[in-house]
């Protein structure tokens, strides 16, 4: 191996990365390189660790009271912590002839002076593991992404009350140079935008003297100075508004316009979304399916974290629901149900289009039958968009999945009543409902039914829990990935790492009653309400990112929809193998608390 391979190689491994070029330089005329024997014991209780390691060639066991707890192979290292806290309960034993390199000792602390990587080897796993994912997610683009509302330009907020004229509000506006006209009145805010003005002004010939108050719009939508203009895009995407008023310490601050926005991103979210809402047929919605794909190519190439792609893909799919929903449902009728979606989607998690899992709640005064025509002609119309049907025909054409208010509510209580297989499939689908289209309050109404109903059914909530444990975590107690060989040697990340967080965190949801159905939301809340500390919900929620974000690499290179979840290892970057392996360890950490927490060594 030359200098220069050398050189790259021990880049390559963080936090070494950090270093600067002349550091890197002096580090590598420090470094030894070592041959061991099969069966040399390195580190141990009685044996004072000498140098931080390297692995080149060979393999390395590491052992806490003689269980085996770790492998160390090509391009691993170890033991950093044995150095700086001088002790160590591991015992390391070369289980392969081993070549490493050697930092000695004194070189290595030495090396702790620079704060990179002193802060990296200090860090517990939740600091680690996001410090990590940022060094493999670097690029020109994440400096952008991680921007706050108070980076970018904001226009300032003309701020009138609410008893002066029209026309005073105008001269006020002109004089600050404003976008729009906020309305104060006692601590409320309401909005005067140009379209009020044309529409309510120009067209109704109303005289500029009457009140500012007369023609302002509805509340105001605010984000805080302090949060991610990401989520500033997510909000304008989700509702189809123009700005946002800012805001700091409960005080308005300025505004915040789409334009600036979309300037500084340089992304066309917002414009798919206009093009969804112009659409008049199933063929111009097709043309939109097809920018979502290219969307998350974008955003993904640019750094962004799996769950702000999800949140930001599902918005848009909830528009195209919508649309479809309009197109296939007389207008008479649209208010008189609820169309339901559930999975992914209504965990708003799903990024590429996966198998339809939707339902409709139709009202108690409405004949059923009218419903039968348009939800066919809407799984129809949502299969020409590239959403595939469900295996399992969890679809509104399937009457199972397209009832009266009533008839969901006989349905509920029988899914409760029993500890069938099929019909706790089935409560976990409906845990996961969002509704995206028509009367949304019936949602609302079932699921608090649901609440009301579901009491003292510990038995319940342990029979939905253990299919926590129906998949084997991909992880050997070697530390190594276990492979399929069914799938050309590849590990399947939703049944092996997904699932479990998924569903364990859906029956927590259930059990306490917690209305988010976002899985990320979901362990936030738990957290708040004190059943998952903040230490292990942090874990979770970087162990779930994490999975998500590589299976979102299979999702775009997989031919066929058998091979979505299935990724490759080895063609995965050092730290991405090294991310997805404490992911793994996290998941299997996870379903002992469900196991414990549900009595699961009880459920026959």
């Amino acid at each position: 191996m030359s200098i220069l391979d050398q050189k790259q190689l021990i880049a390559s491994i963080h936090p070494f990365g950090q270093l600067s070029s002349r550091e890197l330089d002096a580090l590598m005329k420090k470094i030894d390189i070592a041959y061991y024997t099969k069966d040399t014991l390195l580190i141990s209780k009685d044996i004072e660790s000498i140098a931080f390691y390297i692995v080149i060639k060979g393999t390395v066991h590491e052992y806490i009271d003689e269980q085996l707890h770790n492998v160390y192979s090509h391009g691993d290292s170890f033991d950093a912590d044995a150095l700086i806290y001088g002790k160590t309960e591991s015992k390391f034993v070369v289980d392969e002839d081993l070549i490493c390199y050697e930092i000695k000792k004194e070189d290595f602390l030495d090396l702790m002076q620079n704060k990179e990587i002193q802060s990296y080897f200090l860090q517990d796993f939740i600091s680690r593991h996001k410090h990590l994912k940022e060094f493999d997610a670097q690029s020109d683009f994440t400096p952008f992404l991680m921007a706050r509302v108070s980076e970018i330009f904001l226009h300032k907020a003309c701020i009138v009350d609410a008893d002066i004229s029209i026309y005073e509000a105008l001269k006020e506006q002109k004089k600050l140079q404003a976008k729009v006209i906020i309305v104060q009145k006692d601590n409320s805010h309401t909005i005067v935008t140009d379209t009020d003005l044309r529409e309510k002004v120009l067209l109704e010939r109303l005289s500029v003297d009457e009140k500012i108050s007369q023609i302002a719009n509805n509340e105001i939508i605010t984000i805080q100075s302090n949060d991610f203009l990401f989520n500033a895009l997510l909000i304008m995407t989700h509702k189809g508004i123009k700005r946002l008023i800012v805001t700091e310490d409960d005080k308005i601050v300025g505004v915040l316009e789409q334009l600036d926005l979309l300037s500084f991103f340089a992304n066309h979210s917002h414009l798919v979304a206009v093009q969804i809402q112009k659409a008049s047929s199933i063929e111009e919605l097709q043309f939109v399916s097809e920018d979502i794909k290219n969307l998350i190519v974008t955003l993904r190439a640019k750094g962004v974290k799996a769950r702000y792609i999800t949140k930001l893909v599902s918005a848009l799919n909830e528009k195209i629901y919508k649309k479809v929903f309009e197109m296939c449902v007389p207008k008479e009728l649209q208010d008189k149900c609820s169309l339901l979606v559930m999975g992914s989607e209504g965990r708003a998690e799903q990024t590429i289009k996966t198998d339809q899992d939707n339902a409709l709640i139709i009202s108690d005064d409405v004949d059923e039958a009218l419903f039968v025509a348009p939800m066919e002609q809407l799984n129809s119309y949502l299969l020409e968009l590239g959403f595939p049907k469900c295996k399992g025909n969890v679809m509104v054409s399937n009457p199972f999945w397209r009832k009266t208010l009533h008839d969901f509510k006989l349905q509920i209580k029988e899914w409760l009543s029993s500890l069938d297989e099929k019909e706790l499939q089935n409560l976990s689908i409906f845990l996961d409902a969002k509704s995206v289209a028509g009367e949304e309050s019936y949602l609302t109404t079932l699921r608090n039914y649901l609440y009301e109903n579901f009491s003292h059914r510990d038995d319940v909530l342990a029979h939905l829990a253990k299919a926590v444990l129906y998949f084997e975590t991909p992880l050997s107690l070697f530390s190594g990935f276990v492979l399929e060989k069914e799938h050309n040697n590849k590990l399947d990340l939703k049944k092996g790492g997904l699932f479990a967080i998924v569903h364990g965190v859906r029956v927590l949801a259930l059990q306490y009653k917690v209305d988010e159905t976002n899985t990320i939301e979901r362990i936030k809340e738990l957290n708040n309400r004190g059943i998952i500390d903040k230490n292990f919900a942090e874990e979770l929620i970087e162990s779930f990112d994490t999975i998500a974000s590589i299976r979102l690499l299979a999702l775009l290179e997989a031919k066929d929809l058998d091979e979505e979840n299935y990724i490759n290892p080895q063609k995965l970057s050092k730290n991405q193998r090294d991310l997805l392996k404490d992911s793994f360890k996290v998941v299997n950490k996870f379903k002992k608390f469900i196991s414990f927490h549900f009595h699961l060594n009880m459920v026959v």
